[in-house]
């Protein structure tokens, strides 16, 4: 297989209207859920560009490039709210810049050696794995919060972690913790490994922040957008060095990614923590369910499993509609919070004005 710039720009896919279209819908429902939950919405990018036919480290690496603009937008936009806790960011920014040229420096060595259904079986195995473990996770500790009355705690492996003062002890305002420089660095280099795996470097960020950092969940959501813009920025310089990077995509999603993400950011303001972890968990165990759904197509590929055309094409239909169902049940968890949580602002405001008068 090939790996130099002008080989792999031969398997950048023709872009058709309907696919342009298509792209843009993507763009707007990721960036949606990326300024609601701070994931950068990477998890359901990656595998609708993949759906499309483009091979996994193109669409991880045109990921990336559309990724870090629209995580600055988001991360501004959060930053007004007094959400983003920029000093926890940069400096978890600063080992995910490790981790994303780490796991660039894999993929680059998977594409080169077994091609495109390489690339798309690796890229799946991640999202398989990491979403299963951490959605199942998150959405159990969704559910014990919300019948705690939405009311958020710090974990005991939080308390723990603070507790241990190994120099240099860092303290951070205005996340409300003081936490030693060394838990940071595996947090952060573990959040640039993945995103340089599949794109979405949040769901190992925003749980970690929470759990091991003890970050409250609104908090951790708005500063993993800050992480994504810095580790965004030099993962793409390195993407783009190779050809992986293509920017007829980035421009196509990053349109409707930037509107997107604004509405979302809007959004945290209207909801309860809980909310945020129910749909990180909901949309993280559909997503696993499609990309396993596809994982036969890329071993049959590879020429490890034997499947006849008919089943490869049912397999690859029933992914990308399982795919579009978590988008649209993201959204619709998103933009439903948001109504009902404004119609409830506005039935108190109209209240104490009753009051008032």
């Amino acid at each position: 297989m090939g790996g130099t710039a002008s080989e792999i720009a031969q398997q950048f896919i023709n872009l058709d209207p309907l696919n342009a279209l298509f792209l843009v819908i993507l763009g707007f429902l990721g960036g949606l859920i990326s300024g609601f939950i701070g994931s950068g919405g990477a998890f359901v990018l990656t595998p609708g560009m993949m759906s499309l036919g483009v091979p996994g480290a193109i669409a991880v690496a045109t990921n990336m490039c559309h990724k870090f603009p629209k995580a600055l937008v988001g991360a501004w936009k959060r930053y007004k709210y007094g959400q983003v806790d920029i000093k926890l960011g940069l400096i978890l920014a600063i080992s995910a810049t490790a981790g994303v040229q780490v796991g660039i420096r894999i993929q680059k060595t998977i594409f080169a050696k077994w091609g495109s259904a390489g690339s798309d079986l690796y890229v799946s195995l991640a999202f398989i794995t990491v979403l299963t473990i951490l959605g199942t996770y998150v959405l159990a500790d969704a559910i014990k919060t919300m019948k705690g009355k939405g009311e958020e705690s710090t974990t005991n492996l939080a308390r723990k972690v603070q507790k241990i003062k190994i120099w240099p002890v860092v303290r951070f305002p205005v996340a409300g913790s003081k936490i030693s420089l060394w838990f940071t660095l595996p947090v952060g280099f573990a959040t640039g490994m993945l995103a340089a795996t599949i794109a979405v470097g949040g769901f190992i960020g925003v749980p970690g922040m929470i759990y091991i950092l003890g970050v409250p969940a609104l908090m951790a959501s708005a500063t993993e957008l800050i992480i994504a813009f810095v580790m965004g920025l030099s993962g793409t310089i390195t993407w783009a060095l190779g050809g992986f990077v293509d920017i007829r995509m980035v421009l196509l999603i990053l349109g409707g990614s930037l509107i997107g993400v604004q509405f979302g950011a809007i959004g945290t303001t209207y909801v309860k923590e809980y909310t945020i972890k129910l749909v990180m968990a909901t949309i993280m165990l559909i997503v696993s369910l499609s990309r396993a759904i596809a994982m036969p197509i890329y071993l049959h590929k590879l020429g490890k499993l034997t499947i006849s055309p008919a089943t490869e094409h049912l397999l690859k239909n029933t992914s990308f509609i399982i795919m579009c169902l978590a988008l649209a049940i993201g959204g619709i968890i998103i933009l439903g919070s948001m109504w009902k949580g404004k119609k409830e602002l506005q039935i108190e405001s109209e209240a104490i004005t009753a009051t008032t008068n």
